[in-house]
This record gives C-alpha cells, sequence and structure tokens, in this order.
C-alpha cells in the first residue's frame, strides 16, 4: 500500500498515485482529494521506499508507521507537533523505535513521519504491512526480470 503513497519535494501533505502518463504521474492528494500532474524533475519519494536510521541496520518506514499504530491503537497521534520539543519528540520516538539513531534522525524528520502517519489515519490508509500476495508478486517479478537479464 506504501508504494502508491507519494510525498513530492515542495508540496504539503502526501499524494496518492492515480496513473502514469509520459513524463509525468497523476496524483491525488490525500487532504484535497485533488488531482493533478506530477513531473519528472520533481522529488518523488514513495513511502514504501523510505526507512529510518537505527543503531543496527534501516527499518523500513512500514514497520515503524505499523509500530505506532500499535501503540496508538489506530489512533492518531495525540502529540502538539506545533509544541513538542526535541525531547518529547525523541522520547516519542524511542517508544515506538527503541533502537533510532539519534544522531542522524532529527526532531523535523520526527515531526514528518507523526504528520505522515495522522494524515494517513485520517484518510483511512492503515494497512500498512504489505499483503502477502503483493509481497509474491514482486518477488515474482523481480526472480523474472533477473532471469530476463
Amino acid at each position: 500500500m506504501l508504494k502508491t503513497i507519494l510525498s513530492i519535494s515542495g508540496k504539503p501533505g502526501l499524494y496518492k498515485l492515480i496513473s502514469q502518463g509520459k513524463n509525468m504521474l497523476i496524483v491525488e492528494s490525500l487532504i484535497e482529494k485533488k488531482r493533478m500532474p506530477a513531473y519528472g524533475n520533481e522529488k518523488i519519494i514513495s513511502l514504501g521506499d523510505i526507512a529510518m536510521y537505527t543503531d543496527e541496520e534501516d527499518v523500513p518506514l512500514k514497520d515503524v508507521l505499523a509500530s505506532m499504530k500499535q501503540k496508538e491503537n489506530g489512533a492518531p497521534v495525540s502529540l502538539n507537533l506545533k509544541k513538542a520539543t526535541s525531547e518529547e519528540l525523541r522520547d516519542y520516538l524511542a517508544e515506538v523505535l527503541p533502537t533510532f539513531d539519534r544522531d542522524r534522525v532529527h526532531p523535523s524528520d520526527i515531526k514528518k513521519l507523526i504528520s505522515w502517519y495522522n494524515l494517513l489515519v485520517a484518510s483511512g490508509l492503515t494497512d500498512f504491512e504489505e499483503e502477502p500476495e503483493q509481497a509474491a508478486e514482486s518477488a515474482e517479478a523481480t526472480e523474472a526480470t533477473e532471469s530476463a537479464e
């Protein structure tokens, strides 16, 4: 599910991938539900490709979001992002991801993570785990690509 949710640099919020055109993507804002084009010159990142730095190895964003969902029982995070101190943000992330790298994960990263989580929950997109069917399909596609090379 997170593969089709996009973050576009310079634009607020998150976007759902609707369609692909020539040299652009058609996306829909999760906030306003408006559709618009996103061009190749914009920095577009799929949430499925993002990971959080930890002391051991990077943890996929889907695992962090799933941990947040479990902690909050599927509800939005109640922490006030505008008034929260850096320590409060770090303490919150430490509850969700105890091994996060305190040197490389900045308070602004934690704010973005919490705002993304709240936006996904508000949009009803809380199935952060990859379905087994999708995992099998992506594994088959990878095998087919590797055997074609």
